[in-house]
């Protein structure tokens, strides 16, 4: 009987495995992972794809930190400890709530989900 259960979660990795390596489907999943806890999170009641809400939108995000190096860490930490001042001429100040309850892989999931949107460039403040 252990081996049967041994070989089915071989199998079952085998077939992962395979799913990652062709990019069938893993990486959608993985992506409606990320948007569930995001979801869960609030995120979407103050951010869209591409356009302002509460906070910026993703894109934006994605725009100001492309090519940063640590850009995933220090969204993450934002994403964790919250704040205000980068976005204040968008935002009028208002600050995002700090998420203390995420993991930090947690935090730095949702910042490489935001960093892949498209990037576009913020309007001119106002």
């Amino acid at each position: 009987m252990r081996v049967l259960v041994v070989l089915s979660f071989v199998s079952i990795g085998v077939f992962m495995a395979g799913l990652s390596a062709s990019g069938a489907h893993a990486a959608p999943l993985a992506n409606s992972a990320i948007k569930s806890q995001m979801n869960t999170q609030g995120c979407f009641a103050c951010h869209a794809a591409n356009m302002k809400i509460v906070g910026p939108a993703y894109g934006w995000v994605a725009y100001r930190f492309a090519h940063q190096k640590g850009a995933v860490q220090k969204l993450a930490h934002k994403i964790i400890t919250g704040g205000a001042g980068e976005w204040n001429a968008w935002t009028g100040g208002i600050a995002m709530p700090p998420h203390p309850n995420l993991s930090l892989a947690q935090a730095e999931a949702m910042a490489r989900w935001v960093l892949a949107q498209k990037p576009i460039a913020p309007p001119p403040p106002g």
